[in-house]
């Protein structure tokens, strides 16, 4: 047994022990005496089949599936099951997962934080919950006296679900998740049937947490050092110097007078405007399979590796070939989408934003370099300082795009030569190129 199994079960043993329970009552129908509670959860089924069974299961997903299974197993008529756990996330204040009787998939919903203001939040037990700190919500779907206070609860009542409990789940740190049950037996759940469900909520919610804080370090590792570059990370490179030395398309792209408009900009129209040129460029590269490595200012850094183990790589020319119409695409999607953005800023008096993109292919270290204790992980090499030198190019010849000769090679499309052109630090002027249609 890893220590950090240990520390978990260590921990959710002591949280059994005291029922987690002082600061979050249960909800009103199940609620017996804490001590009551914490003798009885040492022998809970289901927090021994957690620390078990649900231990071992990868993701989140298997665990709710296979936690499902188990309660079901105990005889608990449990019809749907809705994890809501709340992480850090840019874009997302947290995901649902949500399991139906007779349906084997886990369906994911990803919550973006403007869902605060809709009404399917605001009139719901999460809400209660997250907001309001209400430690649990029970609400019986057959009896005369129905109360639907939550939309929620006539939507289940119309598919045969007789009874309704939502209760929180504490993280450590105090951060609360929540877990809903939902029964379709006349008569709904038994207060011995709840006392279980509750009483493996806090081995429940270390499992949880620890799947929680493992997406979160993956998002956040993605979100600042990019898909591929944060998986490699959470795979291990993490020392100064970890890396591979890989063939890819380098792009180097830079917006033009940035600091002229950010000295006449305020500071925040500024880096609206900056987000703006990002979204339409660095956008374009993420949607065409690219990985965008770092922002300089008003500039930043992609690659598309090549695939050499791709499927049809006879058939469609080879890696060099793929990774080229990939770059070049998304070019084309980046260039369309900056028309589209200028245009909106024409429409309101601004004027249009310049910019260039530099394409080049060749060899590059992939990893990390820095301090021991400030690492980036990105590509060095002479090919990533020809993509920059290139990029400059598209300035002295009033060009969006130009690319390298050696990349011109790979490119199964119309080309236009714009010449041989000096680059700093490469000894020989180097010939570049564009697309004809540009």
């Amino acid at each position: 047994m890893g220590r950090e199994r240990e520390q978990v079960i260590e921990s959710a043993r002591i949280a059994a022990a005291t029922a987690a329970t002082a600061a979050h009552p249960p909800p009103v129908g199940f609620a017996e005496g804490a001590e009551t509670r914490a003798a009885g959860l040492a022998h809970n089924a289901l927090s021994d089949w957690l620390l078990s069974d649900g231990w071992n299961l990868p993701t989140l997903p298997d665990l709710i599936r296979g936690l499902c299974a188990r309660i079901r197993a105990e005889g608990i008529p449990l019809c749907r099951l809705r994890l809501h756990v709340r992480t850090l996330h840019p874009q997302f204040l947290g995901t649902s997962y949500t399991w139906k009787l007779g349906l084997d998939e886990i369906e994911e919903f990803n919550a973006a934080y403007a869902i605060r203001n809709e009404e399917r939040y605001l009139h719901s037990p999460f809400r209660a919950i997250f907001e309001e700190g209400v430690g649990g919500v029970r609400r019986r779907l057959d009896v005369p006296e129905l109360v639907l206070d939550f939309p929620v609860l006539e939507e289940l009542r119309d598919e045969g679900a007789t009874d309704y409990v939502a209760m929180p789940i504490a993280f450590a740190n105090g951060r609360r998740s929540a877990i809903t049950f939902a029964a379709d037996r006349p008569g709904g759940f038994a207060t011995g049937e709840l006392e279980v469900v509750e009483g493996m909520l806090p081995v429940l919610a270390r499992l949880v947490e620890v799947h929680a804080l493992r997406r979160t370090a993956r998002t956040i590792l993605e979100t600042y050092l990019g898909r591929s570059s944060g998986a490699r990370v959470l795979d291990g490179l993490i020392r100064r110097g970890d890396g591979d030395d890989i063939n890819a398309v380098i792009w180097f792209c830079d917006l033009r007078a940035s600091t002229a408009l950010a000295d006449i900009l305020p500071r925040q129209a500024f880096l609206c405007l900056l987000n703006g040129f990002f979204e339409a460029t660095a956008g374009a590269v993420l949607a065409h399979g690219g990985e965008v490595l770092r922002f300089i200012g008003d500039a930043f850094l992609a690659i598309f590796p090549l695939d050499p183990e791709g499927a049809n790589s006879a058939a469609d020319g080879g890696a060099e070939v793929r990774a080229c119409a990939r770059a070049l695409a998304a070019a084309r999607d980046a260039l369309a989408r900056m028309d589209a953005y200028n245009a909106e800023r024409q429409a309101v008096g601004e004027p249009p934003l310049r910019f260039g993109i530099g394409l080049h292919i060749g060899d590059v270290t992939y990893g990390n370099i820095g301090v021991e204790q400030r690492l980036e992980f990105t590509v060095i090499g002479p090919a990533a300082n020809e993509a920059a030198r290139l990029e400059g190019v598209c300035k002295t010849l009033d060009r969006r795009l130009v690319i390298s000769a050696e990349l011109a090679r790979w490119v199964r499309e119309p080309l236009i030569s714009l010449g041989f052109h000096a680059l700093r630090g490469v000894r020989e002027p180097q010939e570049v190129l564009t697309l004809a249609d540009l």
